[in-house]
């Protein structure tokens, strides 16, 4: 494994020499590398794609499929064929969630978890309109999940397991191989939320063998506007497209028509052309730094946080010390989230997220903090002596 120097790295993010960034979970930086890509295409190939037959067309076209090819290498997909670019992991599940029918097998079971986004978490509670039943795991109180409890809750009766790879409060990696492997002993599908886990540990969806796996491209050093979802080929006639128009069919008569292939039937109308070739660049970029490394860094980030905050007498810290990424949740009990979050900005220029982090369930059932927590989320960009930084800021702040 290459080691690599991350100070020069930080060197492709200007704004951390303005400040010390820590709400990756929220959204990550963009490096030059990106940015750059993304003007090219502006500024030399602005084109639609898969309409015209011009040479600028032609080459957003090529530009726009290879993003495909390079998510699908990066994730471990079989082809480019199972990845479809949507607006971001939301829009992903939400797909998948409006393509989910009852069926003449009484599947009628769907499974999810407490730790969930409200993105896995609400288009599921809709389905009780169809007639689902909706069943939650419940973690420990530290956030982890034990294979057992799973074990109870799954039947003959699943139709589809969503969970979290890793959770966006409390950074703790949720076993999902072993989930998916019970799942499909049960018949059951199984949709992994990996907008937490893909910037940060090494994915191989085949070799995990989820069905689906949704994810967001600003959270993994590309720009907004464009996520992924992943469908397991064998399911690419199986699932309903979310919309239907231009570029999503191969032939239309005035009252039938037919479905082009994937990703294109997916796809509908002009797609996120510009965001999906940045988000082609960050893989360039993660792919080159290599997860493995990208892993090591972020473990050394997070468990000196982790640590840090854990000796100050009056920090409350959440969730797991090991197998967990950056993300670290904590509240000052006499302080409300948001304030801590206003005066680390305004005392020690650091950047950090506060409330409920769209996780209500978890914090209202499991954590019993209605009203959030505190959220360092650390990436590639970070260095140990802004984590001291962080760290010597939370201990003048606890004094308040």
């Amino acid at each position: 494994m290459i080691k690599l120097d991350f100070e020069k790295l930080r060197e492709d993010f200007p704004i951390v020499s303005k400040v010390i960034y820590m709400d990756s979970a929220a959204s990550s930086l963009t490096p030059r590398q990106v940015i750059e890509e993304i003007s090219r295409y502006y500024l030399e190939y602005r084109a639609n794609v898969h309409r015209g037959v011009h040479r600028l067309s032609q080459e957003a076209s090529e530009k726009y499929e290879l993003a495909h090819f390079k998510v699908a290498d990066f994730i471990g997909a079989n082809s480019e064929r199972e990845i479809i670019f949507t607006k971001n992991t939301t829009e992903s599940i939400n797909f998948i969630a409006n393509s989910i029918e009852l069926d003449n097998r009484n599947r009628n079971e769907i499974i999810t978890t407490y730790l969930e986004h409200h993105s896995n978490f609400i288009p599921w509670l809709r389905l009780r309109k169809k007639g689902f039943i909706i069943k939650l795991l419940k973690p420990k109180p530290d956030g982890t999940i034990e294979i057992a409890d799973f074990e109870k809750l799954i039947s003959n009766k699943t139709k589809l397991v969503a969970v979290t790879h890793v959770s966006n409060v409390l950074g703790n990696v949720v076993p999902v191989e072993e989930m998916i492997k019970i799942s499909h002993n049960f018949g059951a599908l199984c949709l992994i939320d990996g907008a937490q886990s893909v910037p940060h540990i090494p994915i191989n969806v085949k070799k995990m063998d989820c069905d689906f796996m949704a994810l967001s491209g600003h959270k993994m050093l590309g720009p907004t506007g464009v996520g992924v979802l992943y469908i397991k080929e064998e399911h690419l006639n199986d699932v309903e497209p979310f919309t239907f128009g231009g570029g999503t069919i191969e032939d239309v008569s005035i009252d039938s028509y037919k479905l082009t292939r994937s990703p294109e039937r997916f796809e509908a109308g002009t797609p996120p052309i510009a965001p999906a070739i940045g988000l082609g660049a960050a893989v360039d970029y993660l792919t080159k730094i290599g997860m493995e490394n990208v892993l090591e860094h972020e473990n050394k980030l997070s468990n000196l946080a982790f640590k840090g905050l854990s000796e100050i007498d009056n920090v409350e810290v959440y969730g797991p010390a090991e197998n967990k990424v950056g993300i670290i949740s904590f509240n000052i009990p006499n302080l409300n989230p948001h304030d801590v979050a206003l005066v680390l900005d305004n005392i020690a220029n650091i950047m950090i997220r506060s409330g409920h982090h769209c996780a209500l369930p978890l914090m209202k059932e499991i954590l019993k903090r209605p009203n959030g927590t505190a959220r360092a989320s650390l990436y590639i960009y970070n260095t140990i002596e802004e984590v001291k930084k962080f760290i010597d800021a939370i201990k003048e702040i606890s004094k308040i």
